[in-house]
């Protein structure tokens, strides 16, 4: 049995959760998938995964064994990237993790132009507001949008978003434009929901200080913001959203900005990805071509100096 090769699917069935997908992408049959698996088991003398009919789950040996042969595989795919190295091309899968909208409007948009230089890197894009350990979920690098909790990880600013109330222009000449942050109460809200809690607060800054104000939402609420967007633009009320998501529909005249003299401070965009002391290659040039994609001020923000 190929060691190397058996730990490598290991990992690759845990990340997906699956041995069918772990097959597709490996490009081998499902029952070699398996096999490797249950023969790296074998000669471990322990169960790696439990396996149901609907799911499968890391036994606590399989847990702490994926967690180092993490590493492992890490160490190998840097040494093959040493050939490439000395060639200074590229190779290789890049798995990267957004959050759903900045993915969706912003990496989905930088990876075209990355791809033109570097035709040889194949990108996995991975959408999701769960940030966790990225060498443990296989992420190369990741995107986070707002104040990072401590991390081991690097983290890169490579630009910055606002954070603005907005609604349609029909909304607005329907119902007025709010002039200081206490008019919200004569207003329909669109807000946040997490875990079916209700986010009542809107932030704002007044007089130099953050002050939260409290708005009803009785309209509609949802846990993903793009729901919110499309409401505020089909003139259902007010959102209070970060400049990336909605800053080219306020270019457009789709939705207009108030009580921008109440706006709170600016939240960071970061780009994280792992301590090495060797970083990759492909890594390496995502890191570079991200550090130059984004002005200042960025794109979505151009409608304020114009």
């Amino acid at each position: 049995m190929d060691r190397l090769t058996s730990m490598k699917v290991f990992a690759t069935v845990t990340r997906l959760g699956s041995f069918a997908a772990a097959a597709e992408e490996l490009d081998i049959s499902n029952t070699m998938c398996s096999k490797y698996v249950r023969d790296l088991e074998t000669s471990l003398g322990a169960r790696l995964l439990n396996r149901t009919t609907r799911q499968l789950s890391l036994t606590e040996v399989g847990s702490a064994y994926h967690k180092k042969i993490i590493d492992i595989l890490t160490e190998v795919e840097e040494a093959e990237q040493c050939v490439s190295e000395l060639q200074n091309e590229p190779v290789g899968t890049l798995r990267i993790m957004a959050p759903p909208s900045f993915g969706s409007f912003h990496v989905a948009r930088a990876i075209k132009g990355y791809k033109k230089q570097f035709a040889n890197v194949s990108i996995e894009l991975n959408l999701s507001d769960d940030f966790d350990n990225l060498v443990d979920r296989g992420m190369d690098l990741a995107f986070r949008v707002g104040t990072l909790e401590d991390t081991s990880a690097v983290a890169l600013k490579i630009s910055s978003s606002r954070f603005i109330v907005c609604a349609s222009p029909e909304y607005l000449a329907e119902n007025g434009i709010p002039l200081t942050p206490e008019d919200l109460d004569k207003h329909v809200c669109l807000g946040m929901c997490h875990n079916l809690v209700f986010s009542s607060d809107w932030i704002f800054n007044v007089d130099g200080q953050e002050k939260k104000i409290e708005i009803s939402g009785d309209y509609l609420r949802s846990n993903i913001a793009d729901a919110l967007r499309v409401a505020a633009i089909n003139g259902s009320g007010l959102a209070q959203l970060p400049s990336y998501m909605i800053g080219l529909d306020i270019q457009s005249g789709r939705l207009k900005p108030v009580l921008e003299k109440y706006e709170p401070g600016a939240l960071p965009i970061n780009l994280i990805y792992a301590h090495r002391k060797h970083m990759s290659v492909k890594v390496r040039s995502f890191v570079d071509y991200m550090q130059g994609y984004f002005e200042t001020p960025p794109y979505w923000d151009k409608w304020m100096f114009e």
